[in-house]
């Protein structure tokens, strides 16, 4: 199912809106005519302007919906023209932890980051391929990659809406796009295995992870923890659209990504052959941590999705849409390029 926040007027009250039927229905307004009609409703009322909680009780929830559904047909209403749905976060994450699944987003990106910045080290590294038939160590991900899911901590308070125009950064003069797969646990967790990881997981939604990459590049090689905050904390973008865990789980590795810049496709992936499995991402973020729901884990880039990949580079006032099947679309205008 697909969820979303709206506004009523004309007090603008919040309301998680559904998507049913080729039209969004507020759940607030039609809650009320509910009750007014004594339908009996126990968990929509507490859930209908929390996404999180939504996507918590959903499972337990689906007859009342049904009902709700019914009850709109019969009514025959209709809130299209009266809902503000202008673009806001479906929820404000309460921490943001960024994974990466798989190996190929990897490779091309590191081989991207040579490229632009260390060209005369890509010639070396191309010459020992060319002559060995294999890669140089250089080129691969590190070891721990391949035996853990690797993420790093991002700034929950950065997230920015669908239509959103993301701030450029002063520091830097290489921004990139990367279009992800946001994870939203709705479950508590610790400790978890796979299994209970796989639970836990509420629904699925499209983020950008921004990324300075002359920063990168800078942290990498002169700071002391690899990915530190400036090369990806100034801005993700999320949107504002979620998708319930029950229609994405089961194809999950069957997801094709699409990225036009423009208009103009630059980037298309699939999220088939993770190196790491869903289960296995989230299981290990509960590691001796407690998860709590309402945190969002990001799934890494899907291949072929970021400009470091294929050497094509945003500019200020560049529009950039992601888009993959089923879990829609998110859209993001460039700003200017500082002058500091």
């Amino acid at each position: 199912m697909r969820v979303r926040m709206v506004a009523m007027p004309p007090s603008g009250q919040a309301s998680l809106a559904v998507f049913h039927d080729h039209q969004w229905i507020p759940l607030v307004p039609v809650i009320e005519r509910m009750k007014a009609a004594n339908q009996n409703i126990q968990y929509l009322p507490q859930v209908s302007r929390d996404l999180v909680a939504f996507l918590k009780n959903y499972p337990d929830m689906k007859d009342e919906l049904e009902r709700l559904f019914q009850f709109v047909q019969k009514e025959r209403l209709n809130y299209s023209e009266e809902m503000d749905v202008s673009s806001r976060l479906p929820f404000q994450p309460l921490s943001f932890r960024d994974f990466s699944l798989w190996e190929a987003h990897f490779i091309q990106a590191k081989w991207g980051l040579i490229r632009r910045f260390l060209p005369g080290k890509a010639k070396i590294l191309r010459l020992y391929q060319n002559i060995t038939g294999k890669p140089h160590s250089k080129t691969l991900p590190p070891p721990m990659f391949y035996q853990v899911p690797v993420y790093y901590m991002g700034n929950h308070l950065q997230f920015y809406p669908d239509g959103a125009t993301i701030p450029w950064p002063g520091y830097s003069r290489l921004l990139d796009y990367e279009l992800e797969i946001g994870v939203i646990i709705s479950k508590p967790l610790y400790n978890a295995t796979a299994e209970e990881a796989l639970n836990a997981i509420g629904g699925f939604t499209i983020i950008n992870d921004f990324s300075a990459r002359d920063q990168q590049v800078k942290e990498f090689l002169e700071g002391p923890f690899g990915p530190v905050i400036k090369t990806k904390n100034f801005a993700t973008g999320m949107a504002n659209e979620v998708v319930t865990a029950d229609e994405i789980l089961p194809r999950f590795e069957q997801l094709t990504g699409v990225v036009k810049v423009n208009g103009n496709l630059w980037g298309k992936g699939s999220t088939a052959k993770p190196n790491h499995s869903l289960g296995q991402m989230v299981a290990y973020a509960s590691l001796e941590e407690k998860l709590y729901p309402g945190e969002l884990l990001g799934t890494g880039t899907i291949p072929g999705c970021s400009g470091v990949e294929v050497d094509r580079w945003i500019r200020p006032g560049d529009e950039v849409l992601l888009e993959v099947e089923g879990l829609g679309r998110l859209f993001n205008r460039i700003g200017k390029l500082s002058e500091t």
